[in-house]
C-alpha cells in the first residue's frame, strides 16, 4: 500500500483528451492486439498442455443458439434521491442507492476479511467459495470490450475500419472513462495510490461512518507536504483516509452498477447511449459476443468470472460501468495488474479460491498467456470476432 507523493493532475473533462493519454499504465500497458500467430491447432480453442479436453468443437458443425439474455441492455434511469457525504461531486438530484448505504453498514458492523487482499463476496447470487468448480479469468481491454485498440489504431488497421471514425469513438470514450474516475470514483486522489484489489487497504479502515465526512478537506492532498497536521503520508492517519476512498468507491460501485447513468447528467448519458450503439455496431457486436459468455458462465451454480486487468483499479471500474459489465464482474472479482503483474495476480486468486478449482484463463495479450503456463492453466486466446463465436460454443457443449 506505499504510494508514490501524489502529484497535481491537470484534467479538463470539458476537452477530448490527446491520443497520448491512452498509453498511460492507467489505460493500458500491454500492446494490445498481439502480433503473433495463435497457437497451431488453435481456432479459438485452448492453449495448454494437458488432456483437458479430448474433444475440440467444430464451428462448422455445431448448433449455436445464443440465449436472448445476451442482447445488451443498459439501465441509464436516474436513482432515487438520497443526501451523500460532502465532497462526493454527483450531479444535482442524484445519490447513492441505498442498498449499497445499507449494504455498507452491514459490512461494518460485520468486517470479515480484514486481511489485506482478502475479499468479501457480497452478491448472494455468488455461489460461495466452497462451491465453485470453475474460474475464468478474463482480460479486459481487446478480449471483453474494445477501447485500447481504438486509439492506437490496430484495431482499424487490422478490421479494415475507417480510422477516423474509430478513433473519433475512442477518444470520446475516453473522455467518458476519465470524466468518471475523476469525478465520482476518487481518480485524483488514488491515481499514485494504485491498488490491485479494492480491499487491499481495508485493514486500515477503522470503520468510521461516512455519510457526513467531507473528503475535500480532510487534508488527503495536502499542500504544505511532510509533517503537516492532517498526517504524514503513508502514517496511520493518512492510510485511513486513503481507506475510506477505496470504501466509497466500492459504496459507489456497488450503488451504480447497474444504473451508471446515475451518475453522468443527461448530455453524457446521452453521449454513453450513442457511443455504445455506434462500438457495436463498428466492431461487429464484438462486446455483446463476448457478454454471451459471460451471461453464460454467470448462469452456471458452480463458476464464475473473474477480471484480471493491466488498466489501473480505478479507471478499470469506470471502464466496467460504462461498458455495462457491472452485474457481470462484482467489484471483489476485479484486479489490476498495474502495480505486480498477472502471474501475481493469479497467484493472488489462487491464494484466494484454493487449488481445487479449475481455472480457465481468457486474452488477448503475451502477458496473461504466459502467466497461464506459469501456472499451468488453460488459455483460450482472443484475437478475432470468431474466437468469441468459438468460445461460447464451446462453453454451450460444455467442452469448457
Amino acid at each position: 500500500s506505499n504510494c508514490a507523493p501524489p502529484q497535481s493532475k491537470m484534467l479538463d473533462s470539458r476537452c477530448i483528451f490527446p491520443t497520448n493519454r491512452a498509453m498511460w499504465p492507467g489505460i493500458k500497458s500491454e500492446t494490445g492486439l498481439p502480433d503473433a500467430a495463435p497457437s497451431v491447432g488453435q481456432p479459438g480453442f485452448l492453449s495448454f498442455r494437458s488432456a483437458y479436453t479430448s474433444t475440440q468443437p467444430d464451428p462448422g458443425h455445431v448448433h449455436c443458439s445464443y440465449p436472448s439474455q445476451g442482447k445488451l441492455s443498459f439501465s441509464l434511469n436516474a436513482c432515487p434521491r438520497e443526501n451523500l457525504p460532502t465532497g462526493v461531486a454527483l450531479p444535482t438530484g442524484v445519490a447513492l442507492p441505498t442498498g449499497a448505504l445499507d449494504q455498507d453498514e452491514a459490512g461494518r458492523r460485520n468486517p470479515a476479511g480484514k486481511a489485506k487482499g482478502k475479499a468479501k463476496k457480497s452478491d448472494s447470487n455468488q455461489p460461495t467459495d466452497a462451491d465453485l468448480e470453475r474460474i475464468f479469468l478474463w482480460d479486459l481491454d481487446e478480449t471483453i470490450i474494445i477501447f485500447h485498440s481504438l486509439l492506437t489504431g490496430s484495431f482499424s488497421q487490422k478490421f479494415g475500419k475507417d480510422s477516423d471514425t474509430v478513433l473519433n469513438l475512442g477518444l470520446q470514450m475516453e473522455e467518458l472513462i476519465f470524466d468518471l474516475a475523476d469525478t465520482h470514483l476518487f481518480f485524483n486522489d488514488l491515481e499514485e495510490c494504485d491498488q490491485v484489489h479494492v480491499e487491499d487497504v481495508a485493514s486500515d479502515d477503522n470503520g468510521q461512518d461516512l455519510s457526513a465526512y467531507n473528503f475535500l478537506a480532510d487534508g488527503f492532498h495536502n499542500p504544505s507536504g511532510v509533517g503537516a497536521a492532517t498526517g504524514v503520508q503513508g502514517g496511520v492517519e493518512w492510510m485511513r483516509k486513503l481507506a475510506f476512498r477505496y470504501r466509497r468507491l466500492k459504496e459507489i460501485y456497488n450503488g451504480y452498477k447497474g444504473n451508471v447513468g446515475g451518475l453522468l447528467s443527461p448530455m453524457k448519458r446521452e453521449l454513453l447511449l450513442r457511443l455504445q450503439s455506434e462500438m457495436e455496431n463498428v466492431t461487429d457486436a464484438w462486446l455483446s459476443t463476448a457478454l454471451k459468455s459471460l451471461l453464460l458462465i454467470q448462469s452456471r451454480g458452480k463458476c464464475m468470472n473473474v477480471l484480471v486487468t493491466t488498466t489501473q483499479l480505478v479507471p478499470a471500474l469506470a471502464k466496467v460501468l460504462l461498458y455495462g459489465l457491472g452485474d457481470v464482474f462484482p467489484i471483489e472479482n476485479i484486479y489490476s495488474a498495474t502495480k505486480i503483474g498477472k502471474e501475481s495476480c493469479f497467484e493472488r486468486i489462487v491464494s484466494r479460491f484454493g487449488k481445487n478449482v479449475t481455472y480457465v484463463v481468457i486474452g488477448d495479450g503475451r502477458d496473461e498467456e504466459f502467466a497461464a503456463k506459469q501456472h499451468n492453466m488453460p488459455f483460450w486466446r482472443i484475437t478475432t470476432h470468431g474466437d468469441l463465436v468459438s468460445l461460447h460454443q464451446a462453453l454451450e457443449l460444455d467442452f469448457l
